[in-house]
């Protein structure tokens, strides 16, 4: 499991905008309870120089990502990055393009509220009456400038060119500052950047007391109306969302190991292999090691034989039970042996076997077909499951004799880069990309047994059915290649069965 989602527990439209009959604004109207989330910004609507701006204030619930990263779900910082996501609600109303929309974090506790008309804005917040307004973060306290406080640094930005596209921002740095505890999490504030937001020119430079902003860089153009879904909203996966995303792939270069070449650059020439330490079905940290180092030497045979490292490996803890080390082994054999060891090599805590390739130059490079299967696949898994997906993969134009079926295992082919992708197979909404760029979320892992990857099914809702697909790196062209392959299953609460 590479991605997790958080899904808004607040948020709210406030607004400076004129009632229709142009006469008073819905500065103290709430919007806290509607599914739908605005920003604008209407210049000389009611007088040549009359501004209006809809803003929106979003709050996730951070102290899930604090207990979630205790629990070792989610990463350390630093191997981890949070996206603020926002999904376009279309509208028959006049879409802007070409426009910026600002996102920081809010520098003060505001309340929701239960408002609900996005267009008289009649549902006002009167004293007794809970949420935020334009003029309010609350019933009781006011902004300490109307439209809301927000924090001067750091400001995100994302621009829209057509109108129509989502919103998607890296937050990393405040969410650690929340997660740290160095910053109050009120949430994000979104709107128009300052530029694009209505120019309006305040006496002696101060805002109206009607409320409208004191803006003298503002602009003159309306920017009339981006819509957004909110955290209400029936459609699920249009809510708005903090995406954890991190690579969680494991390189177990076991069943995928390389003896060192002069005809491979040097990273290719180093391998990674992991111990994973399970105890009565659980993977458990070695008493005496613990998250410290541990070392690795390589013999030619279980009991010994000749010490292909003379020099011990050093290697790290990965997580809980799982340690790794990573070395390049120059060998002519097709097989060695790997022995774990405690710092002084009194102890030997496992004994491994690892089957070693040799590189050999060709006169050309061939991208093969593949049949493709998960090998554990279940029909149904329950919405709290953490599943893991099992694959096999062989070349498609294998042809057995009978003599190796008979007496030869099938091999399983590792793919070292690999990526997978989820959609909801009713209307084909991709849920997780193939993420091949800097950040590989969707890569797979792979191990002596081959290529795996493991999801949480919590960040899927039930009821429905989902397809998986796979993309494979093809050097020929320098591209990942999705395979022709769909394999579905349903995710329920099957508790209630």
């Amino acid at each position: 499991m590479a991605i997790k989602k958080y899904f808004a527990d607040a948020d709210n439209t406030i607004t400076n905008a004129f009632r229709s009959s142009l006469v008073s604004r819905g500065t103290d109207a709430n919007m806290g309870a509607s599914d739908i989330l605005e920003v604008f910004s209407i210049y000389g609507q009611k007088t040549s120089g009359s501004t209006e701006l809809e803003r929106i204030l979003v709050k996730f619930p951070i102290t899930e990502v604090v207990a979630d990263r205790a629990a070792g779900t989610i990463p350390a910082s630093g191997s981890v990055s949070f996206y603020l996501r926002m999904f376009n609600a279309r509208h028959g109303q006049t879409l802007p393009r070409q426009f910026t929309l600002n996102v920081s974090a809010v520098s003060r506790s505001w309340e929701e509220g239960f408002g609900l008309d996005m267009l008289e804005y009649k549902d006002i917040v009167y004293p007794k009456n809970e949420g935020s307004t334009w003029m309010s973060a609350s019933q009781a306290e006011a902004w300490t400038r109307m439209g809301g406080d927000y924090h001067a640094s750091p400001v995100y930005t994302d621009y829209f060119d057509k109108g129509t596209e989502n919103l998607e921002v890296d937050v990393t740095s405040v969410v650690e500052e929340w997660i740290a505890g160095t910053k109050d999490n009120y949430g994000f504030g979104v709107h128009l950047t300052g530029t694009q937001e209505g120019y309006y020119s305040g006496s002696a430079g101060a805002d109206s007391a009607k409320g409208e902003l004191n803006n003298l860089s503002g602009s003159q153009n309306t920017f009339y109306t981006k819509e957004f879904f909110g955290r209400n909203s029936e459609f699920y996966y249009k809510r708005p969302i903090i995406e954890a995303r991190w690579d969680s792939s494991i390189k177990d270069d076991r069943g995928y190991f390389w003896a060192s070449s002069s005809l491979a650059p040097a990273a290719d020439n180093i391998n990674t292999i992991y111990l994973y330490n399970v105890i009565r079905g659980r993977l458990t940290n070695i008493p005496s090691v613990g998250t410290g180092e541990i070392y690795v030497k390589v013999f030619t045979s279980p009991a010994g034989g000749t010490d292909l490292t003379p020099t011990p490996i050093t290697g790290g803890y990965v997580s809980t039970g799982v340690y790794s080390a990573s070395f390049d082994l120059d060998t002519t054999a097709s097989a060695v042996y790997d022995r774990w060891f405690n710092s002084g090599l009194a102890i030997c805590y496992h004994t491994g076997t690892i089957e070693v390739n040799q590189v050999n130059s060709s006169g050309m490079s061939s991208y093969g077909q593949f049949v493709v299967n998960i090998t554990n696949l279940k029909h149904v898994y329950d919405e709290d499951e953490k599943a893991r997906f099992r694959f096999y993969v062989r070349e498609k134009n294998w042809s057995p004799t009978i003599y190796t079926v008979a007496s030869e295992k099938i091999e399983n082919i590792t793919i070292p880069s690999a990526s997978y992708s989820i959609y909801r197979v009713i209307d084909d909404l991709e849920l997780v990309p193939h993420a091949t760029g800097a950040l590989k979320y969707s890569e797979m892992s792979y191990d002596v047994s081959g290529n795996y990857f493991d999801f949480d099914m919590s960040g899927l809702q039930r009821g429905y059915a989902y397809g998986i697909k796979v993309a494979f790196y093809n050097d020929s062209v320098l591209s990942y290649v999705e395979q022709p392959y769909i394999w579905k299953f349903r995710v329920e609460d099957l508790n209630e069965r």
